[in-house]
Formats: C-alpha cells, structure tokens, sequence
C-alpha cells in the first residue's frame, strides 16, 4: 500500500466520522486557525456560487423553535428567530441581523434587476437579499436567507456551543 492509498484511507475516515475539517481561507500555520467542516453541494453552490436554494424545499423555512441562525462556513451569529417571521416565499425571512457588523450589502444585478445582496464579513458567504417589503412594525426590512447558508443552533445549545451571550434574546 503507497502513501497515497493509506491518504485515501485516512481522509475517508475523517469524512465518515465527521472529524475532517477544511478551510481554505485560512488555510496557514497559525495556531488559531479557525476551522469549519466541509460544506455540502448545496451549501457551496448557495456560498460560493451566489446561487439560490428551492423555496419550501429547505431546512428553516418552516423552523419555528428558538435558537440563532450563524454562518455555515464560518459561525459567525446573523439572524435569531425573535426576528423570523413567516413571508410567504419559501425561504427564512428575518426583520434584522442580530449583529449587524456580521453581516454586509452589496448591489446584485443578476438575474435581470438590482437587488441589495446580503453577504456575510467573516466568511464573505453569499446569504440571500434583502427588501424593503418586510413588517413595517419591525421597520419595514426582509432579510430572504437561503438556509443552505446558515446553520441553525437551538435555545438549549447556545451556551454548549460558546454562543451563550445571545440566550438574553430569549428571556
């Protein structure tokens, strides 16, 4: 058996187990070196590609348990679910950012029009849009996220998972 082969088979069972980790942003020497698992077809077509997820054919668009939605390359805190709410399009809709600074717009003008991207600055993941349609009593904001680019992590978790400042959005 080659060095290559024995590789193969190391890298195999890391995937298998959920051990392998990647992250070729960061990819360096430092000690802190921040990790974050491999992404799926659909996490990187929706991240990387700018593309869109399926409308009701997703993992949060129906979610309605407490928690915070963070970046799925990254983790980086963006959306809680006190600020979800139920638009009608398929995708989860939020009034606001949880931390604004985690997040950042640009102009898109695919798809034949202009639209505000929402993008996140850690990771610089492509999230979804965002539109001036949302709840005027929550101002007015919808924040239309794939889920493909979040990763949900539940009220019980928070403190478990080193995001415990955020569980005061829950009492």
């Amino acid at each position: 058996m080659n060095k290559y082969h024995m590789l193969g088979i190391t890298l195999a069972i890391s995937l298998a187990t959920g051990t392998a980790w990647a992250d070729s942003t960061t990819n360096s020497n430092q000690e802190n070196t921040t990790m974050k698992p491999a992404l799926t077809d659909m996490e990187k077509y929706v991240t990387q590609k700018n593309g869109t997820e399926p409308p009701f054919e997703n993992a949060y668009w129906n979610n309605h348990a407490d928690g915070i939605y963070v970046d799925v390359q990254s983790g980086e805190p963006l959306f809680s679910s006190t600020d979800k709410f139920d638009s009608g399009t398929g995708w989860p809709s939020f009034t606001k950012p949880v931390n604004p600074k985690n997040i950042r717009e640009n102009t898109d003008v695919s798809a034949g029009m202009t639209r505000d991207e929402v993008r996140s600055t850690g990771a610089n993941s492509h999230l979804g849009h965002v539109f001036n349609d949302g709840p005027v009593d929550k101002g007015g904001m919808r924040y239309c996220i794939n889920s493909a680019a979040l990763r949900f992590i539940p009220k019980d978790k928070l403190a478990a998972e080193g995001y415990g400042e955020y569980l005061k959005l829950f009492q």
